[in-house]
């Protein structure tokens, strides 16, 4: 949290169902979730297992109108394993071996502007550091079929971009590359939005963290920052 300029998160008892706990930082309007295995044999905990290490879990999308991304998954053979319908937010996720390299969710808000899994008076609590997520990273062993199939579940426009594929949503994007780390499948970077370059240097050295260029690596997660 003191990298990105916050001095609180959210912990959602929700997540207890999964086996998990989390923190949930607003950055922005997006939010960065941790989590961590509460107990034994968790889906979460077989990832990192398989991944040898923390590492990047799940990416979740907001959505205008559930039901059509419902019908897109469902004819596409993407199995759904969970699935809400409250008064406050629709949400289902999708398999990770049937999209490829993460447990995707999709989640429409009610209303829109709201986002249930950040907790009460999330505004109050959003980074300085930083002013929003712009992007995650997934890796794969076939990008081309992996990009292929995150575009037909997500719906957006795909196109080529140096070795890789850029997936370009309503806001923000999905870069999809190849495994070259030897850990496999899996989000392997998210895209911070710079505000002060200057505090996060200095909370990066307070942490004892090292820069490569734009980037430093957390929780086997790789924090890139534009406007450097």
């Amino acid at each position: 949290m003191h990298l990105l300029g916050l001095d609180d998160d959210f912990a959602d008892a929700g997540v207890g169902e999964f086996g998990l706990h989390n923190s949930v930082m607003a950055i922005g309007n997006t939010f960065l979730e941790i989590v961590a295995p509460a107990r034994d044999d968790t889906t979460a905990e077989r990832l990192l297992d398989r991944r040898g290490g923390d590492g990047g879990y799940m990416v979740l999308v907001q959505v205008k109108d559930i039901d059509l991304f419902r019908r897109q998954v469902e004819d596409l053979g993407i199995r759904k394993i969970w699935e809400i319908d409250r008064e406050d937010v629709r949400a289902f996720h999708v398999h990770p071996k049937d999209i490829g390299a993460a447990i995707v969710s999709f989640d429409e808000m009610i209303p829109p502007e709201e986002w249930v899994w950040g907790g009460p008076d999330w505004r109050s609590r959003r980074a300085r550091h930083v002013s929003t997520i712009t992007a995650v990273d997934i890796q794969g062993s076939d990008p081309v079929s992996l990009a292929g199939r995150w575009t037909q579940a997500l719906g957006g426009e795909c196109y080529a971009a140096g070795e890789g594929f850029v997936i370009s949503l309503d806001e923000g994007q999905v870069n999809v590359m190849s495994a070259r780390d030897g850990r496999g499948d899996g989000v392997c970077a998210v895209e911070f939005d710079a505000r002060d370059k200057q505090a996060i240097q200095n909370a990066a050295r307070d942490l004892g963290l090292e820069f490569s260029g734009n980037e430093v690596e957390i929780c086997g997660t790789r924090f890139r920052f534009r406007n450097w």
